[in-house]
């Protein structure tokens, strides 16, 4: 019988991987658009 005990922390790892990977996509694209808002919203606040 083989054992599968490091499945469960190998899919684990894999999901982080690839939630890891997009949330570098995203912010590479959208990273100088999302700072602009963010520096807008810290000049408005008095």
């Amino acid at each position: 019988m083989i054992e599968e005990t490091g499945q469960g922390l190998v899919e684990y790892s894999l999901i982080l991987l690839l939630v890891a990977l997009a949330l570098i996509i995203v912010l590479s694209i959208y990273g100088t658009d999302l700072a602009g808002v963010y520096s807008n919203i810290l000049d408005n606040i008095p």
